[in-house]
């Protein structure tokens, strides 16, 4: 079943939110090297100074696109989760997977 504009925007932005707060934790507790810049469609983590993950919604297709050094990947909400289109990866595992491939953070992300 199709997902509104509006459910893909909820959906999205509460994932954007989720990566952002967990962030914010390690910043906090463990003085993280990391740059979070959330700015309409886009969230950008940028981390160490050179390292990037840049995640943005693209709503005519109401996908999730994810950039980060080892390729770029499209996910879609499918039956409940946000799946890559290729690979069938999930999208917050593989998110917390690529940052800590990046940057050698652990994030815990609710």
């Amino acid at each position: 079943m199709a997902i509104t504009d509006f459910e893909f925007h909820q959906l999205a932005d509460e994932m954007f939110q989720a990566i952002d707060n967990a962030l914010e934790v390690l910043i906090d507790e463990q003085d993280a090297d990391v740059d979070v810049d959330g700015s309409g469609n886009v969230l950008q983590l940028e981390f160490n100074g050179n390292s990037k993950i840049v995640i943005n919604k693209q709503e005519p297709m109401h996908e999730i696109w994810l950039a980060t050094q080892f390729g770029g990947y499209h996910f879609a909400y499918i039956d409940g989760k946000w799946l890559d289109q290729r690979n069938n990866n999930e999208f917050m595992p593989f998110v917390v997977e690529s940052i800590f491939k990046q940057s050698g953070l652990k994030l815990d992300i609710k």
